[in-house]
C-alpha cells in the first residue's frame, strides 16, 4: 500500500512524554496481545527475553523515554523519538551512538495488519527488545559508525545489510530456525511466512547480502540465517567498503520477486 501521509509526528510534553490517547492504548493492546500469542516457537529466545527486560505489556502504549532509560541500564543502548522518515545521515548518526530512532505515532485500526511507514509498534515491539542483547547492540552501533564513515556512495548497499539482519534476520537456535528481525516479529504474515518452510533460507554471507535486491511491499522471498549474535557482531571486522566495491563490480544477483508495477 502507499504511504499514508495523514500520519503526523507527535510532540512530547515538558517531561518528554508523548500524548497517546485511549484509542492508541486500545490499538497497542490489540497489536501486542495478538502478536505475543502468535510468536512463541517462531522468534529467537533473546527477543522474548528482551520483551520481558523492557517490561513491555499490553496495559498501555509505551513511552520512548522509559524504553531509553531501561536500555541504557541494560546494554548502554538507547531509543530516541523521531518522525517516521528521517534522512539516512541522521539515521546512521543515531545508530553510531548506540541509539535507535523510534517513530512516535501509532498506526490506526485501518492499518492494523500493515503500514509501510515505521510506527511505534514496529519500532518498540519490533526493534527495541533485541537491543537488550549486548552483541546485537554492538552490531547496531558498529553498523552506524561504518555507514557514516563510508558515506553516501555506499549507503544503499549498507541498507541491504540492515534489511537482511535488523529488519528481516533469522537465526539458528537449539529449537530450530527463529526470527529476530523487526519486520518479522512485528508482522503476523511475515512471521508465518518466515517460519512455515516455504521461504528460501541462505547462510549469512556479507558479499551475497550486498548483492541481493529486495522489495519493501511484499513478504520476503529469502532470508539470511546467522548462527549467533556474536557472529553478527563479528562481521564488523570485515572491510565493508571493499566488499561493497566487489558487489558493485559483480552486479546484483537475480531477484527472487517480480518487479513492482507502476500504477
Amino acid at each position: 500500500m502507499p504511504k499514508d501521509t495523514s500520519y503526523t509526528s507527535l510532540q512530547p510534553d515538558a517531561r518528554g512524554y508523548f500524548p497517546y490517547a485511549a484509542e492508541d492504548d486500545a490499538v497497542w493492546r490489540e497489536l501486542f496481545t495478538r502478536q505475543m500469542a502468535f510468536l512463541p516457537g517462531k522468534v529467537a529466545p533473546e527477543y522474548l527475553d528482551g520483551v520481558r527486560k523492557l517490561r513491555l505489556s499490553a496495559d498501555k502504549t509505551p513511552q520512548v523515554k522509559d524504553i531509553d532509560a531501561r536500555l541504557q541500564k541494560l546494554t548502554g543502548a538507547g531509543a530516541y523519538g523521531v518522525p517516521a522518515i528521517i534522512p539516512p545521515s541522521q539515521f546512521y548518526d543515531l545508530l553510531s551512538k548506540r541509539t535507535f530512532p523510534v517513530a512516535t505515532f501509532l498506526r490506526r485500526r485501518e492499518h492494523m495488519d500493515y503500514i509501510e511507514e515505521p510506527d511505534l509498534f514496529h519500532e518498540v515491539f519490533g526493534h527495541c527488545p533485541m537491543l537488550t542483547n549486548t552483541a546485537y547492540a554492538d552490531f547496531i552501533e558498529g553498523f552506524g559508525q561504518r555507514a557514516k564513515a563510508l558515506g553516501k556512495g555506499y549507503s544503499w548497499h549498507m541498507f541491504r545489510l540492515f534489511w537482511f539482519t535488523v529488519e528481516f534476520g533469522m537465526i539458528r537456535s537449539a529449537e530450530g530456525l527463529r526470527a529476530y528481525g523487526a519486520g518479522i516479529v512485528s508482522s503476523p504474515s511475515e512471521a508465518e511466512h518466515a517460519t512455515d518452510g516455504t521461504a528460501v533460507m541462505q547462510d549469512f554471507d556479507l558479499l551475497t547480502v550486498f548483492r541481493t535486491p529486495y522489495r519493501i511491499d511484499i513478504v520476503q522471498p529469502t532470508y539470511f540465517v546467522i548462527d549467533s549474535f556474536d557472529q553478527l557482531a563479528a562481521t564488523l571486522d570485515a572491510d565493508f567498503g571493499a566488499l561493497i566495491d566487489q558487489a558493485k563490480a559483480s552486479g546484483d544477483l537475480p531477484a527472487l520477486f517480480e518487479s513492482k508495477q507502476a500504477v
